[in-house]
């Protein structure tokens, strides 16, 4: 699979992709971006609401997510996933009740015992709330939701300048940020403060280190779950209606 986000892929991409078999999806956070995509040619549609971590959009998940489908429905039919803050298997059930035809996460598995997020950014996560995310662009020279900060803080303050436009914000940040989390990692108060990284506010519900296999097994319960209690609605709904 070949995912791109900030624009439609060349065309000579998705041709090549296509020659070897592959399938190219699409991050889009809103309508008309996926309208684009879809007449470009791409196979797998990602509505990513403004809860996901990294570049995002405004549009929430759940307005984003039935607007694409029914913007691309006169188009072509492509299958959509919803994203944005989904980290556990009942947002995924109610993802399925809007239209999606799956989720696709991200930020959930920065705090698996797999990732090889740095162990001081992972402290944070686990104590961060939804609300300790924002949308800056100090880091890519876009907007991209990630952990508030000492260093979000900085270039969020009046007296701070504008951050520069992509890529160039990125070669000003990222070697500034790896040597944050290098000393980060050796327990150095000022850069614990400054360390920060791509997550979304799904974050107010990792809340432990866990095994990945672990976190796939809550998700398929809680989608089970979701959907039994979904379907107990609907069948008392369909009780209370008078026969045809």
């Amino acid at each position: 699979l070949v995912a791109n986000a900030l624009g439609v892929p060349p065309a000579f991409m998705i041709e090549r992709a296509h020659q070897q078999g592959v399938p190219v999806a699409a991050l889009v956070g809103a309508r008309e971006h996926a309208v684009k995509q879809v007449r470009a040619g791409v196979d797998i549609l990602v509505a990513q609401g403004t809860e996901a971590g990294g570049h995002t959009g405004e549009v929430s998940t759940l307005v984003l997510v039935p607007e694409v489908i029914e913007a691309i429905r006169p188009v072509r039919p492509v299958p959509v996933l919803a994203a944005g803050g989904i980290v556990t298997g009942r947002q995924m059930a109610a993802a399925v009740a809007l239209g999606a035809d799956g989720a696709w996460t991200g930020s959930v598995w920065l705090t698996t015992r797999e990732a090889d997020t740095p162990p001081g950014t992972v402290r944070k996560f686990l104590a961060a709330s939804s609300r300790d995310t924002l949308r800056s662009a100090a880091r890519t020279g876009k907007p991209a939701r990630q952990l508030v900060s000492g260093w979000t803080r900085a270039w969020s303050a009046a007296e701070a300048p504008s951050p520069l436009p992509m890529p160039l914000q990125g070669l000003l940040a990222e070697p500034a940020l790896r040597r944050v989390d290098a000393r980060a990692a050796k327990e150095d108060p000022q850069a614990l403060e400054l360390a920060t990284y791509f997550v979304g506010q799904g974050v107010g519900l990792m809340n432990a280190v866990r095994p990945a296999g672990e976190v796939v097994r809550e998700m398929a319960e809680g989608f089970l779950a979701a959907t039994e209690r979904l379907n107990s609605v609907a069948g008392m709904a369909s009780a209370d209606q008078p026969p045809p």
